[in-house]
């Protein structure tokens, strides 16, 4: 048998089961059931605004309070990293090295509730200073990696450049360095929102009032109330709202990339 035929034959034989694994599950599904147990209209119908208009909302505040923190951390760990003077290097190593070792839920758990009963510490803002501050402090720790090979991957030459023009460094590298390192590095920055996005579920561990739920502590909530795996169903969609244009803006950019290089 020559080698296209077996290559058809396998090729027909691995789509003929997909088929018969599909009909299959549509005979013997119990559809009414899964209907009114996953993709009830009414339940998410009860879900109409405050999806949006609260849990959507919350969630994207979150988000890019964590973000804008990390972010600002992470240029000053990135900086700190490729500095002259070892311990800020040292610093900034351990630092990152610390909290990409680190589960989240630990660091939010820590600044929520470790630092207030081992130091008496209390971050300010509830449950969105707390969640800021926990999830963005390991954002910084993957946004500087990114950070640095960004400034790194800006020629040297643009850096030698100013300075023979009498350009000091500091100036060279915010006027000249950040901004091509910045465009350089805006697809994996969008990734690492699109992470934090859904990170902000680990929220539920610092609690909620029905007025600063997420999408997943409120989707969970009114789960357990309707004892229904409908609001669930709605929340993931919310989510992929929310993601997939993130997403597919990331690969536009990435593309646009590669066709510059």
């Amino acid at each position: 048998m020559k080698k296209t035929t077996k290559q058809r034959l396998r090729r027909g034989i691995l789509y003929t089961a997909f088929i018969v694994g599909i009909v299959l599950i549509a005979a013997l599904a119990d559809w009414s059931k899964i209907q009114s147990s996953f993709f009830n209209l009414e339940i998410a119908a009860e879900m109409w605004p405050r999806v949006f208009t609260v849990a959507a909302k919350n969630t994207i505040v979150y988000t890019f309070t964590a973000f804008a923190f990390g972010l600002v951390l992470a240029l000053v760990l990135a900086l700190m990293k490729r500095s002259d003077v070892k311990p800020y290097r040292w610093l900034a190593t351990s630092y990152i090295e610390l909290f990409r070792g680190l589960p989240a839920l630990l660091t939010i758990i820590f600044v929520a509730f470790g630092l207030p009963i081992a130091l008496g510490v209390n971050i300010p803002g509830g449950l969105l200073g707390q969640g800021t501050v926990g999830l963005g402090l390991v954002a910084a720790a993957y946004m500087a990696e990114t950070l640095r090979a960004g400034i790194e991957a800006v020629p040297r030459g643009q850096m030698e450049a100013a300075r023979s023009l009498g350009m000091p460094k500091g100036a060279a590298m915010r006027s000249i360095v950040l901004p091509q390192a910045f465009r350089i590095i805006i697809p994996p920055l969008t990734n690492e929102l699109v992470l934090l996005i859904k990170d902000t579920s680990l929220f539920f561990v610092l609690g909620s009032t029905p007025v600063n739920k997420e999408l997943t502590k409120f989707g969970r909530d009114l789960m357990t109330q309707k004892f229904n795996g409908t609001p669930l169903i709605v929340i993931a969609l919310v989510y992929l709202i929310i993601t997939l244009p993130l997403t597919r803006l990331v690969a536009q950019l990435e593309k646009r990339a590669a066709r510059a290089r």
